[in-house]
């Protein structure tokens, strides 16, 4: 996963809070343009300068339009989602939506002819009319938007920019920004922990603590230490997650989700999903997809590049494995659409904004992010704009918050500085960090931790069996943001120590809530995967990230929406009024549970060529600014469902 930088911070804060726009400013001197501020990257300073851009390479690239009286948007947006207000519960059509608040056809219009008289072909425009989509040269682009473009080195990667902020006509007032021309979506990433091939290497338990150092040899007879004692789990499956968020009852009852869409946002698309997914069900306790459950769409008019992939080779297909089954372990009677983005860069909002424009779904989640918040202003603005449009409407939107833990470090300009993932910072999503889940031989939570992984290696150097000092390897997002005020729900749950971490006015805080997300008590898959002998195999294996709490909790929050019988939009009003109902997680439990050991395959898939051993410790928050702490913390939010009272006290908000 791509830890990126977050400079320039500060003034991000300055133009991003939550009802600020990024949009145009008279600061050019001449009177026919207009400069977009914030439209040059962060990233983009001299001292990672390459080399020009090639006039001749092909961009495609949108006008971001803003929309009209966006407060009035994001005002509507939260009455809707909260209690004792007019418009409780009074969620817009996306027409309806689209009639108050869309850009005008005179605006499109606009943007559509002068991109046109720049050279430009314009590709698309959504329903909701939040942009025009243009193709052209980088010449074409940097004589239009009165700049020049460079090559630019970003965490080993070489991405184009915008050397000056871009500029339009004045006329075009409504142009919020335009997203594409520099590569700042290159920068996303999914958030799990996939190999490329992957399984299990044995001893593995198949609940907590049925094999341990002392009752279960390793394969090739190495000797461990006694402490941690448990082998990891092969990773929880079916009624072992549901029983251990007790809601297993409740499901076999029939609140299992029927009635209600979720759609899985990722890029690409896996060509055996619905096989796999119907194969894992069939092994693992949960019911086959009925026809009509379950279908993939690509948005139509989007620019597809590449153009027909199956299978990307950074693993997105697997991400859409783990999340489609996901969703259908905590609900299995709900429909799933996946939305695969044709491409894992700027279509990945298209593909957002077409699900939400067309009400697709109740429920969406998505596993993807930025490990930082300092992206151009109007990229950030563009996407919360379809984020309140889902609010608006009635759609619950959960997004993971990351698996760096605080992503301190690597920003070139600071490396001290803390940030929360974008767009889990966004005050209009549900953000859902990761835990460490022990799961009893019954099906029961036995202990619930904090996910931040502490790795030791095995001391062979050692006379006797010993550990390496630990260090962090990845964990769950969190901590505060930089853009964006606090957010009503928060008030007077959240400490003034983290919401106030960089100054006196009180910042929305990151996650929300939480669920399982920890690799290594993380949740088994089944997946089609290639092997290295060229052969396409069915199998199982553990996995990780907070892409997989995103899934599970979206799963369990259709049991809500079901059990309640209507839509939520914003589900953090109802979710911050029932914390009294939900899984306080604390450090408690991490003297009786400090970790697990961890076997693994050195090829990833056979003995063959040996094992590696190494110790996971549970909690390990050394040197990170964020920290599990009693009530609401910045690693695991309020915490995470507990059963039936959790389901009651949610489905009840505003009932």
């Amino acid at each position: 996963m791509i830890r990126f930088s977050r400079s320039s911070c500060a003034a991000l804060a300055a133009a991003a809070l939550i009802t600020s726009t990024a949009g145009v400013s008279s600061a050019s001197p001449q009177a026919s343009a207009t400069r977009l501020d914030g439209s040059r990257p962060a990233w983009a300073v001299p001292a990672h300068r390459v080399a020009p851009s090639r006039d001749g390479a092909a961009v495609d690239f949108k006008v971001q339009l803003e929309w009209r009286n966006p407060a009035a948007a994001a005002r509507y947006a939260a009455a809707a989602a909260s209690q004792g207000t007019a418009t409780s519960g009074a969620f817009l059509t996306p027409a309806q939506f689209r009639e108050r608040f869309a850009p005008s056809r005179s605006d499109v219009a606009s943007v559509t002819s002068w991109l046109r008289s720049q050279g430009f072909q314009v590709r698309s425009v959504p329903a909701n009319r939040k942009y025009v989509e243009a193709t052209g040269t980088v010449r074409q682009a940097a004589r239009a938007f009165r700049t020049s473009f460079s090559t630019y080195r970003v965490q080993g990667m070489r991405l184009r920019a915008n050397d000056t902020a871009l500029r339009v006509p004045a006329s075009l007032r409504h142009v919020q920004a335009v997203t594409g021309l520099d590569q700042s979506e290159a920068l996303v990433h999914s958030d799990s922990v996939l190999p490329a091939v992957f399984r299990n290497a044995r001893p593995c338990s198949k609940y907590w603590g049925e094999k341990t150092v002392a009752n279960t040899p390793t394969p090739d007879g190495t000797a461990l230490p006694a402490r941690p004692s448990a082998f990891a789990p092969c990773g929880y499956a079916g009624k072992q997650l549901q029983g251990a968020y007790g809601l297993a009852g409740t499901i076999a009852s029939g609140v299992d989700g029927s009635g209600v869409t979720v759609a899985v946002v990722d890029a690409y698309a896996s060509s055996t999903v619905l096989s796999d997914l119907n194969t894992y069900s069939a092994r693992n306790g949960l019911p086959t997809m009925q026809p009509g459950q379950f279908r993939e769409i690509v948005p139509p008019g989007v620019y597809r590049r590449p153009a027909n992939p199956q299978h990307d080779p950074a693993g997105w297909s697997g991400e859409e494995t783990l999340d489609v089954e996901a969703v259908h372990t905590m609900a299995p009677g709900a429909k799933i659409i996946y939305a695969g983005a044709p491409n894992n860069r700027q279509d990945m909002n298209a593909t957002l904004n077409m699900l939400v424009d067309k009400h697709l779904a109740d429920i969406v989640t998505n596993s993807y992010g930025f490990s930082t918040e300092a992206l151009p202003p109007g990229y950030i603005k563009s996407t919360n704009d379809i984020l309140i449009q889902a609010a608006a409407t009635g759609i619950s939107m959960f997004f993971s918050s990351g698996d760096g833990g605080d992503h301190t470090g690597g920003d070139p300009a600071n490396a001290a500085a803390a940030t929360p993932d974008w767009p889990a910072s966004s005050p209009w999503v549900t953000a859902v960090g990761g835990t460490s889940l022990g799961v009893t031989a019954n099906d029961t939570r036995l202990f619930e931790l904090g996910w931040e992984t502490g790795r030791s290696a095995l001391d062979k150097t050692a006379t006797t069996p010993t550990w390496t000092a630990p260090t962090f390897q990845y964990g769950s997002g969190g901590g505060t943001s930089r853009l964006f005020a606090q957010p009503d729900y928060q008030k007077g749950v959240v400490p003034a120590e983290i919401s106030q971490k960089y100054g006196s006015t009180p910042m929305r805080a990151v996650p929300d809530v939480s669920a399982v997300g920890d690799p290594t008590t993380g949740m088994l898959v089944g997946q089609t995967q290639r092997f290295p002998d060229g052969s396409a195999q069915y199998s199982e294996y553990r996995i990780g990230g907070t892409s997989l709490s995103s899934p599970l909790y979206a799963g369990m929050f259709a049991l809500v929406v079901q059990k309640a019988g209507h839509r939520f939009g914003l589900a953090n009003p109802a979710l911050y009024a029932a914390r009294a109902t939900t899984y306080d997680i604390t450090k408690a439990d991490l003297a009786t549970y400090p970790g697990a050991v961890r076997v693994d395959y050195v090829n990833g898939f056979d003995g063959s060529e040996g094992y590696t051993y190494t110790a996971r410790w549970f909690d390990f928050d050394n040197g990170l600014t964020i920290h599990v702490r009693p009530q609401y913390d910045d690693v695991t939010g309020i915490g995470s469902p507990e059963g039936t009272a959790w389901l009651d006290a949610v489905a009840g908000y505003r009932g």
